[in-house]
């Protein structure tokens, strides 16, 4: 049995400037940082006496060939490996999936690091990221973007450079311990509960920004482009220490994010956070991920106690979070006697 343990993530600046169709034009940049929310992914052969697979996640599906599975990461990432044993596939995470934390790019950088695990054949964070923008991207054709297989393979505090033609370069935002425990209790973290596909969100901005033709075109693109240069400010923030203006430069990402799509923000979650900018002192916030549900970061630079007790009474519980230093990992690589046969590819 193989373990593995991937973490989720909060992206700080320049989200959706990482889809295909705005970096192919424009070229795209993110910050973005690991936390300690993890999806954990469970490997494990079955006897060959079996003649099934399991794949057990809100579902359980049971089938004899990878091409009958109906979870379409896992069908494709097993696919492209070509694992023909029969196996028994289990996931499980910290947090819900459809959230806005990467849940997608977690699960498929877990079960790939897994399968690369079980075939003994070693590849680096960034292969294996490049592996899930491909199955994603790709094979499936979503309209997702580079920034959450890499952060979910790299981990800890990251910038992402996407060049026309796809290329990334990582960067490493040199962000000490005590800087890092300073965000997480300025920066505080609430579930909405709403859980929605960030898909269906992300399909309309993919859309407008790559089709001239549509009427909103240049406002989604301009609207981007401000984006990715917040995201150079966020950067410079983090550089500086200046957490404040982070957290100003999240309210100004709020505002441009509300004009990339009418799915992106909630009546009630817009009316909640202008109350708590207003008699909390809240700097700044942000829906985390695509939009539409999921998670409402808001940054308070001193009074988060009292906040998380308003929160709490409008239906909105604090999840306390610290950033993750490390990738995806394996946790766990429990050999059987048949581990020792011959190679599995």
């Amino acid at each position: 049995m193989i373990i593995t343990q991937t973490p989720f993530r909060i992206t700080l600046g320049g989200g959706g400037t990482d889809l295909p169709s705005f970096y192919r034009e424009h070229g795209g940049f993110v910050v973005t940082m690991a936390i300690d929310k993890f999806m954990y992914i469970m490997l494990h052969r079955l006897p060959v006496t079996e003649r099934k697979s399991i794949i057990r996640y809100t579902r359980v599906e049971v089938v004899s060939d990878v091409s009958e599975i109906q979870h379409p990461l896992a069908r494709e990432a097993l696919r492209m490996h070509h694992v023909n044993d029969y196996i028994e596939l289990t996931s499980m995470a910290d947090l819900p999936a459809r959230t806005g934390l990467g849940s997608s790019g977690a699960y498929l950088v877990g079960l790939l690091t897994a399968i690369h695990t079980y075939q003994r054949n070693a590849a680096p964070p960034t292969a294996i990221a490049e592996e899930a923008c491909r199955i994603e991207m790709d094979i499936l054709g979503e309209p997702v973007g580079k920034q959450d297989p890499y952060i979910a393979a790299l981990g800890g505090f990251r910038t992402l450079e996407i060049a026309r033609d796809g290329r990334v370069t990582v960067g490493t935002v040199p962000v000490d311990s005590t800087l890092a425990l300073e965000l997480a209790y300025k920066a505080r973290m609430y579930y909405t509960g709403i859980q929605r596909s960030a898909t269906s969100v992300l399909k309309d901005q993919h859309e407008a920004a790559a089709r001239a033709d549509r009427p909103d075109h240049a406002r989604v693109v301009e609207s981007l482009l401000e984006i990715r240069e917040i995201g150079h400010q966020v950067h410079r923030a983090l550089l500086d220490r200046d957490l404040d203006r982070f957290g100003r430069l999240m309210h100004q990402h709020w505002e441009c994010k509300r004009r990339l799509s009418n799915a992106v923000s909630l009546s009630f979650v817009d009316e909640l956070y202008e109350t708590v900018r207003r008699e909390y002192g809240v700097l700044g916030g942000k829906i985390i991920g695509a939009g539409g549900g999921g998670f409402l970061l808001l940054y308070c630079p001193d009074r988060g106690r009292e906040l998380d007790e308003f929160m709490a009474r409008h239906g909105m519980p604090r999840v306390a979070w610290v950033p993750c230093m490390h990738g995806a990992r394996v946790v766990a690589d429990l050999a059987d006697s048949d581990d020792y046969d011959a190679p599995r590819r």
